[in-house]
């Protein structure tokens, strides 16, 4: 299996931004992390892979959230990502497998919903988060990403999000590409995109033929010049720890705490994003109480 990475160039004499990803190793952890069903796969695949490109616009320490709250069985699907390339992400209901769509494959439109919120929290390092919200559009995904990016951010883009299935459930290959296009560019440019990205087979397809992000950019790209920028490492990666989870707990009070060590004799927290399971006994539940109270019992 090919390495998981992000290429970002540029196209048409700079006029176009351009970024391609392999993600199949990321979107295989999350399936193997949240048992994952082959429909809910796709979804959270989809939506991890457009959150790394979204991230990948980002500087190194930058972050973001999606939200995509959706009327379909799959409920919350929730994506952290940052401008280095880690991503950790869950959905709600990880196990749904629905009859594939009329084109044979994977409903992921019927696991999302049609109706709903798409939101994207940007936290840059200042005061106050940037926060744009678009309705979900299609719930394939892809177009929700496009939207959001003209609608919110106010970027002319093209989105594709692809993740491919095997029969056994795992994940054979995920990846995408996302066009921005800037200020100035022609008629006739935006028009050979538009058709490029109408002849252009699915992104799993090419990436399972063992074709690199740059492979994916040139046929999009196909006759034009290309300038490669940067090319980035991408990984499933999560920050949860036991640390944290006992600043989470501090913040229950002591009431709380004390019943989890009179009722429970301990307490086990587990990282929605990534699973992690962090066990606190009662001496350690007793300590975080007495931070509140400060050692009184």
């Amino acid at each position: 299996m090919t390495k998981d990475y992000l290429v970002k160039a540029l196209a048409y004499g700079g006029y176009v931004r351009a970024y391609a990803v392999c993600a199949t190793k990321t979107v295989a952890e999350a399936q193997h992390r949240h048992d994952t069903w082959n429909t809910a796969t796709a979804a959270l695949g989809r939506a991890i892979v457009g959150s790394l490109l979204l991230g990948s616009t980002l500087k190194g320490d930058d972050k973001l959230t999606v939200k995509i709250q959706g009327n379909g069985p799959a409920g919350l699907i929730m994506i952290d990502a940052n401008g280095s390339g880690d991503v950790k992400g869950y959905i709600q209901n990880p196990q749904i497998s629905l009859p594939l769509n009329t084109q044979g494959k994977l409903d992921v439109r019927g696991a999302v919903g049609t109706e709903g919120i798409f939101t994207v929290i940007k936290d840059l390092g200042l005061k106050e988060p940037f926060s744009g919200q678009t309705p979900i559009v299609s719930g394939e995904l892809g177009e929700d990403f496009t939207y959001y990016l003209a609608a919110s951010e106010q970027v002319p883009s093209a989105v594709g999000l692809s993740v491919l299935v095997d029969t056994d459930d795992s994940v054979r290959s995920a990846g995408g590409f996302m066009l921005q296009v800037m200020p100035g560019a022609s008629e006739e440019m935006i028009a050979k995109i538009e058709t490029r990205l109408q002849e252009l087979p699915k992104v799993s397809t090419l990436l399972d033929e063992g074709k690199t992000p740059e492979d994916i950019l040139d046929a999009l790209f196909a006759g034009e010049s290309l300038m490669i920028l940067e090319e980035m490492p991408v990984q499933f990666k999560c920050d949860c720890s036991k640390e944290k989870f006992a600043s989470a707990i501090l913040t229950l009070g002591s009431k709380e705490i004390q019943d989890m060590i009179d009722e429970d004799h301990g307490a086990e927290a587990v990282c929605s994003f990534c699973g992690n399971k962090y066990f606190f006994n009662e001496q350690e539940l007793m300590e975080i109480k007495e931070e509140i109270t400060g050692g009184t019992k």
